[in-house]
């Protein structure tokens, strides 16, 4: 008679390998965020309007809306070791291709091939899950949440002087050997986590084709608003083809034996709630970080400032100190007072923050102050909501879970991006290169309204997220 033994527990991670992936975390938000503060200049130097230039801003994003789930899916799957490592293997192939961009459709590109970035976060929590007791997996979960959102404003504050320095191209190819070097690392230092069988029965490829039609159809609706006028019958063709791709995608979702998202567990009032947060915080927080620098760059009558790309950095640099800060203080927030408390701080930080913008912008430490703490409430909510919400779920649907997170916070960026472009676009006078003063007070007005929205989602969490 053969005895079975049960399966040894997976080895405990060292703070080398959680380092490791902090640095990972740091190099992909680095890489991901490299072209908001230099949007004026690639508008000059590859002669692009507002609205094309948000749509630069999120192609990355779209990408990870798309990645992200089924690296979640895989990482729980496969293991996330080696589905991280491959995937960052496209991220610097992408970079690389932005880097040597010569025009606007090869660095567009570029960008798709770098939204492959975005599905490491939930990889990240997949291993940290395996190798880390509860209690240090949360903490883990908040310092490389952190450091991803730290990265990406120490990319906004770096893209500028290096972009002026240099050249556009190495704004990109700096942070992508960042990206080759900690993958390095993670590949070295961390231990592997062995796959779990599989509970689906394959791919989902109809659901993610068709979620791809819906998130392009989306853009083009929103890059097309401006010239509703000129335009009406196509834009009412594109808003009908929305609601067809929707509900084609949630039809799909909801008979597949293995659906890329599952809305079984979106359904779950902890998950969907934390995923509204998400995405209203967010749409607020791009709004913000669209808006922030072309408003720095304008040469407006009275209102804007005239400033570079280096200046722009060093105005962003406060920004980039508090998102750093943020994600530890939201992980060790929510293991203190619960994610409620540290979410509505968050939300009613912001919501100040954007109102404040909008009345108050004719000095520089105005820009610099409000953003910051855009940035700060930012953090303290993504990270709360993620590290909750990834610690709550089973230990094998954490990448799915926290997927459905980054999902949100990728639409609500898409989203805010290009209404921010979209504003500007509509009011800048034909032959003109200076946007209407009222387009930034709306934008900051409308962002500032939606982000209040959340507290009505806010009200009815309880102290920490159960899923």
């Amino acid at each position: 008679m053969t005895t079975t033994l049960p399966a040894a527990p997976p080895p405990l991670m060292g703070r080398a390998a959680v380092a490791a992936l902090g640095l990972l975390a740091l190099s992909t938000g680095a890489l991901e965020s490299v072209v908001a503060p230099t949007i004026p200049l690639l508008e000059r130097e590859l002669g692009m309007s507002p609205s094309a230039s948000a749509l630069l801003g999120v192609v990355l994003l779209v990408t990870g809306a798309l990645v992200t789930p089924l690296a979640g899916k895989f990482g729980d799957r496969y293991g996330g070791k080696t589905v991280m490592v491959r995937l960052m293997a496209v991220v610097a192939v992408g970079g690389t291709v932005s880097a040597l961009a010569p025009n606007l459709p090869v660095l567009l590109l570029g960008q798709v091939l770098q939204g492959a970035m975005v599905g490491a976060l939930p990889l990240s929590f997949v291993v940290v899950r395996a190798h880390l007791p509860a209690g240090e997996s949360k903490v883990a979960i908040g310092v490389v949440g952190g450091l991803f959102v730290g990265g990406g404003m120490a990319g906004m504050l770096s893209a500028g002087p290096v972009a002026q320095t240099l050249s556009r191209h190495w704004m990109f190819a700096l942070p992508t050997l960042a990206v080759v070097g900690s993958t390095v690392l993670v590949h070295r230092l961390m231990p592997p986590d062995p796959p779990r069988p599989s509970r689906g029965a394959g791919t989902d490829w109809p659901g993610l084709l068709l979620l791809s039609g819906t998130l392009v159809t989306l853009l083009l609706t929103l890059a097309l608003a401006p010239e509703a006028r000129s335009r009406p019958l196509l834009l009412a063709a594109l808003v009908v083809l929305l609601g067809a791709l929707v509900t084609g995608w949630v039809a799909v979702e909801r008979r597949a034996a293995d659906p890329m998202v599952d809305l079984r567990m979106l359904a779950r009032p902890a998950i969907w709630k934390a995923c509204v947060l998400t995405f209203v915080i967010c749409l607020g927080t791009s709004t913000a970080v669209f808006l922030v620098p072309q408003l720095l760059d304008e040469r407006g009558d009275g209102y804007g400032f005239a400033a570079g790309a280096t200046e722009i950095g060093l105005v962003l640099l406060p920004g980039a100190v508090a998102a750093t800060l943020a994600g530890p203080l939201g992980g060790i927030g929510d293991r203190r007072f619960g994610s409620r408390a540290v979410v509505t701080a968050g939300v009613v930080l912001m919501t100040v923050s954007l109102l404040a913008l909008a009345a108050v912008h004719t000095e520089i430490w105005h820009v610099a102050t409000g953003k910051a703490l855009i940035a700060l409430a930012n953090g303290l909510c993504v990270t709360a909501l993620m590290t909750s919400t990834a610690t709550a779920v089973d230990e094998g649907d954490t990448g799915i879970a926290t997927s459905l997170i980054l999902v949100s916070r990728v639409l609500g960026y898409a989203v805010g991006g290009q209404l921010g472009g979209a504003l500007l676009t509509a009011a800048t006078p034909s032959g003109s290169t200076v946007a209407a003063e009222s387009a930034y007070v709306t934008g900051f007005v409308l962002a500032g309204v939606v982000t209040s929205l959340a507290l009505l989602v806010t009200r009815t969490m309880s102290k920490g997220v159960r899923a």
